[in-house]
């Protein structure tokens, strides 16, 4: 191959680029990137970044010389020709003899004048607006990025009104049993949380709840989700929509056949796909880890090696209100959670997920370094419930844990 492409410089992006390099590709490289901005690293944004512990010129993820690549920053990619081989800007269109795709996702917009944080412009608007010191701030949504700015704001010393459709914060990644839990602690740092409660009406800074609430809230965060970047696809001929560009396990792109495009992979947040570890659907994996080995997948293939497919378990963490909480495994699969070690009421503990009498997944709370042993059980499609024999095991109670 003459000249990869790639669109998106972000984690995946960058990481496909240097496993590229990495595997003896020479030829020419070129990096595509919506954003100005050099790669960076994103989990600090809504964590210290907006508690002021990190600045954003402390982001930028290290680049190599030896990459050598030519980069197109401040320049989205606008379209896909797939008979000519090329992808298309705004003002240009870039040949490829390979291509990966990499175009991340972003924040769901909600109403004007209300803040997201997804990128690091998004991410200074809003460390701006708290350093304003406002009397108080509405989040909307209570997963992993809904919490951390909550947890930002009471570092901050903010009252901070949290409203969730669901039932309990992360409940849909972490399934309720644990969510439960780790609402009780969101609580007893102050946080207003109100769940099975959405936003209905916002007028200037007075906002009204679903339970019928008025509140004034000068700040208010959207945290309901993330929008993969397919549009720039749409007629191009790749499977690719809201829910993602849809890819086999080994990161090859497919078409609206469902045929295999050649020389076309993706990687990262954009990439929905089935995981061979588990019978579930396909999905997106909006996780460091995932980003990282899709990456060196999709740039292996390419290189054309033996073929490869990611098996690596998903792995997230957050560190939110004084706690680490890491997840293994798809915890929002199971029917059934137990209570492996700890207590929901001290401060760490261990949850086993499972579904169907195999064990699916594994959630820590202060307690990371227990999670190999965890991992194990889930690659090996372990009994559900397992023996854990652990000096802090309860006696293993088994509960309803999906997501309600």
């Amino acid at each position: 191959m003459k000249r990869i492409v790639v669109a998106g410089a972000s984690l995946a992006g960058l990481r496909a680029a240097e496993s590229l390099r990495a595997t003896g590709f020479t030829g020419e490289l070129v990096i595509i990137g919506a954003e100005p901005h050099q790669p960076y690293d994103r989990p600090p944004l809504s964590k210290a970044v907006l508690a002021g512990r990190l600045g954003l010129d402390h982001l930028q993820l290290p680049i190599a010389r030896s990459l050598a690549a030519g980069w197109r920053l401040g320049c989205p990619a606008t379209g896909l020709d797939l008979a000519t081989r090329e992808v298309l800007t705004g003002t240009d269109r870039i040949g490829f003899d390979g291509l990966v795709i990499a175009t991340g996702a972003g924040a769901r917009p909600g109403p004007p004048g209300t803040h997201v944080v997804r990128t690091r412009d998004d991410a200074d608007r809003l460390r701006r607006a708290l350093a304003a010191g406002p009397s108080r701030v509405l989040v909307v949504g209570a997963g992993f990025t809904g919490s951390e700015v909550a947890s930002s704001c009471v570092d901050l010393g903010l009252p901070v009104t949290v409203v969730h459709r669901g039932a309990t914060p992360m409940g849909s990644a972490l399934g309720d049993t644990v969510g439960a839990a780790l609402g009780a602690r969101q609580r007893a740092h102050g946080v207003d949380l109100r769940t099975r409660t959405t936003l209905t009406e916002l007028d200037g800074d007075l906002a009204t709840l679903s339970d019928g609430t008025r509140l004034n809230a000068e700040v208010v965060v959207m945290a309901t989700g993330s929008v993969p970047h397919t549009a720039w696809l749409h007629g191009s001929g790749v499977s690719a929509g809201p829910s993602g560009v849809d890819c086999d396990a080994a990161c090859r792109v497919l078409d609206i056949d469902g045929d295999v495009i050649p020389g076309v992979y993706t990687a990262g947040d954009v990439a929905r796909w089935r995981h061979p570890r588990f019978e579930a659907p396909p999905q997106r994996f909006e996780h460091w880890g995932n980003a990282l080995a899709q990456a060196d997948v999709a740039a292996h293939n390419l290189r054309g090696g033996p073929r490869r497919v990611v098996t690596a378990l998903p792995a997230f963490w957050s560190d939110q209100f004084g706690l680490n909480i890491k997840a293994i495994g798809l915890p929002h699969l199971a029917d059934d959670v137990v209570l492996a070690q700890g207590s929901y009421e001290r401060r760490s503990f261990v949850a086993v997920h499972g579904r169907g009498g195999i064990t699916v997944g594994a959630v820590a709370v202060d307690s990371p370094r227990v999670l190999d042993g965890y991992a194990a059980m889930i690659t090996e499609r372990a009994p559900f419930p397992p023996a854990i024999g652990a000096t802090d095991s309860p006696e293993l109670v088994t509960v309803p844990g999906g997501p309600a």
